[in-house]
């Protein structure tokens, strides 16, 4: 059995807010950043475009506590999102981690996008990278997911964040439209959202992290090559004196408590609406050098400019509605342009 490692990795996204309940915060961990070596394999996994992420989503939870579900309610929006489509593999890909880890050998099975209730696959657990001693990591056939980008932290080839055990598998409740997302498909309906006001997936037995010390549980993985970002509700329970906690991304009511790590973007910024109304048009597309901006908007003009990985690259204020920015020191490639206060993205090329 492999051990825990009481580590942390300088690439792990953490935001953590101290308390005095179970939940300590949410973890997002960048697992992998595809490279062209990965395209090889589009043929039977489904096109992986270079530059895509896949994230691994925790809930970081105190000793002595179980994770019971993520949920939406009539009160609390639950949502998934990104700018462009989520990645699922076609030879192993499902909604949840039931592929048996026999499988994990194969072209891009390990960046399936799923949600979790602890397991990265049949009879394991998904652990944080930094949490891998390194022990039966992942040895791939076809010679992939070797990138070893520093912006993604332990290559998998060193440690793959499985852990054998026996994690509790997942309800699904009313969110159908998030298991055909995140099926075995790659045609156009992969996204680029879910969200529901009435659904979950839960553990009706309770879930823990593979160590119940660190109990970190995994939640979800998504791989994608646009801004992630999400609104989550928990509900966990106290396993000594049996106490339900809610914890909710906006709006607590009653006894619910606000967590402001539910809410997050991979841009790093905390943007509550990606499908804002705010309009905004990018000319030329792609462009060498100049990107003119058209932003209909009276409200601030502020913007950032991410890579595909969510790292902001410049950063600015256009004074008029209509300006044009100096892009000719970004290197030839995507990016997105973000307006900063509604979170409305464009995506443009830089030739």
């Amino acid at each position: 059995m492999k051990k825990i490692l009481l580590s942390t990795s300088l690439f792990l996204f953490a935001i953590t807010n101290v308390i005095a309940q179970g939940l300590e915060g949410i973890v997002v961990e960048k697992y992998y950043i595809s490279d062209a070596n990965d395209q090889s394999v589009n043929s039977v996994g489904g096109v992986l475009p270079v530059g895509s992420v896949t994230y691994r989503v925790y809930a970081d939870l105190a000793s002595g506590y179980q994770f019971q579900a993520v949920y939406g309610d009539a009160n609390h929006e639950l949502r998934l999102e990104t700018t462009t489509l989520f990645f699922n593999n076609e030879d192993r890909g499902a909604p949840f981690p039931t592929f048996s880890k026999n499988f994990c050998d194969d072209n891009t099975v390990m960046l399936d996008s799923w949600v979790s209730v602890g397991a990265a696959c049949a009879n394991n657990f998904g652990v944080l990278k930094s949490n891998d001693d390194g022990v039966a990591t992942v040895v791939n056939n076809d010679g992939v997911l070797q990138n070893n980008n520093p912006l993604m932290g332990i290559p998998l080839t060193q440690q793959d964040g499985f852990l054998a055990g026996v994690p509790q598998p997942v309800t699904a409740v009313n969110i159908t439209a998030l298991e055909t997302m995140l099926d075995a498909q790659n045609d156009g309906t992969n996204g680029p959202s879910f969200s529901t006001n009435n659904g979950s997936w839960a553990s009706l037995n309770g879930s823990t992290g593979a160590d119940p010390l660190v109990n970190h549980v995994l939640l979800a993985q998504i791989t994608t090559d646009g801004i992630f970002s999400f609104k989550l509700n928990l509900q966990i329970r106290n396993t000594t004196n049996l106490q339900v906690e809610n914890y909710v991304a906006q709006n607590p009511i009653g006894n619910e408590i606000f967590e402001p790590t539910l809410t997050y973007s991979s841009t790093g910024l905390n943007l509550q609406a990606i499908n804002s109304t705010v309009r905004i048009n990018l000319f030329p597309n792609p462009t060498a050098d100049k990107l003119m901006v058209e932003m209909r908007s009276t409200e601030s003009r502020e913007y950032f400019i991410s890579d595909l990985t969510g790292s902001v690259v410049m950063s600015g204020s256009l004074s008029e509605a209509t300006g044009s920015i100096d892009v000719s020191n970004l290197a030839s490639g995507s990016y997105f342009f973000l307006h900063k206060d509604s979170g409305s993205v464009r995506k443009f090329v830089k030739m």
